[in-house]
């Protein structure tokens, strides 16, 4: 790349970029079982809020929805449950039917090397891991639960802009606690967790939620946002030895000067990572509705293996 080329897109900012993107992707298998829950007049409510607590895309729907000036009357929500019932069964169904109709929902991250499930299944990882940590400190558990599985938005913006701007560049994660952040930077002058919190902002959510994942590779730089930040640092850690593929060598956990805001060890996170993993385990239980046998997720037994029988899904 030229110096003329880098200085243009080191000047970048990270809410030009957010701005180019209009839809959260959402994952594959939630948004045809919301639908036909959706599509049931006889579907409790709590069903649907809880498919709609998997998805990153539908959530972040929902809740922006749920606190738009129309519906909110200056009143803010922060969690799902609330959301839903605020918006209405009508209007979530509206939501859906054009999230499903949306060709963006089942793309990869091409700039990035991720398919659909790789996404979804760490957001989701770290929002459980998020909600439990939560529980132990005394923070909110909704608004934990919102950070952890919106904590990767900021990969989203990135992809689409570099697909249409470097088709042909590769942004190389080196996993936890740092993963792409050098290249990013070298690209754009900006991580995800910047493009992530600004394109939070973008849709009125509130500090509470976007700056901890802005500060989420550097979690105490934060002064008004601490906790919460290293809450979510944390919880990326015990996603990350959750997910970690059979072989590869386990992230050091966080130090002790990045858990102390928290009053947390490392034994209590080591402890967590068999939790989140039997809620996976529900998880899979929950999208693999006996009547559809062909469409089963599983996560199977280890606590490091999360597995999808479905094939990736072509862009």
């Amino acid at each position: 790349m030229s110096t003329a080329a880098a200085t243009s897109l080191t000047a970048l900012t990270p809410d030009q970029v957010v701005r180019e993107l209009q839809h959260l992707p959402s994952a594959p298998k939630i948004l045809p079982l919301l639908k036909r829950l959706l599509s049931n007049g006889n579907s409790a409510m709590h069903e649907i809020v809880a498919l709609i607590r998997l998805d990153p895309g539908i959530a972040a729907r929902v809740l922006q929805t749920a606190n738009s000036a129309y519906y909110s009357k200056g009143v803010r929500c922060f969690n799902v449950d609330e959301a839903v019932n605020r918006v209405g069964y009508d209007q979530i169904y509206e939501l859906v039917t054009h999230a499903v109709a949306s060709q963006v929902l089942v793309r990869p991250l091409k700039a990035y090397g991720l398919e659909p499930d790789e996404l979804w299944r760490s957001s989701v990882a770290c929002a459980l891991a998020a909600d439990l940590l939560a529980g132990l400190t005394g923070e909110e558990r909704d608004i934990a639960y919102t950070v952890g599985l919106l904590h990767c938005v900021g990969l989203l913006a990135i992809d689409e802009w570099v697909l249409r701007n470097h088709p042909l560049c590769q942004l190389v994660n080196h996993g936890y606690p740092r993963e792409a952040c050098e290249h990013e930077r070298a690209l754009l002058g900006f991580t995800q967790a910047e493009a992530g919190a600004s394109l939070l902002r973008h849709w009125d959510f509130p500090l509470a939620m976007s700056e901890p994942v802005r500060w989420q590779y550097f979690p105490r730089s934060t002064a008004g946002h601490q906790r919460m930040a290293c809450l979510l640092h944390a919880a990326k850690w015990v996603r990350s030895i959750v997910l970690l593929p059979s072989g590869m060598p386990s992230p050091a956990p966080p130090s002790a000067w990045l858990l102390e805001p928290l009053r947390l060890n490392v034994p209590q996170l080591e402890r967590c990572t068999g939790e989140v993993q039997e809620q996976l385990s529900a998880v899979g239980r929950l999208l693999n509705p006996p009547s559809a046998p062909k469409e089963e997720i599983v996560f199977p037994g280890g606590p490091r293996e999360f597995v999808s029988s479905q094939p990736p899904t072509e862009s």
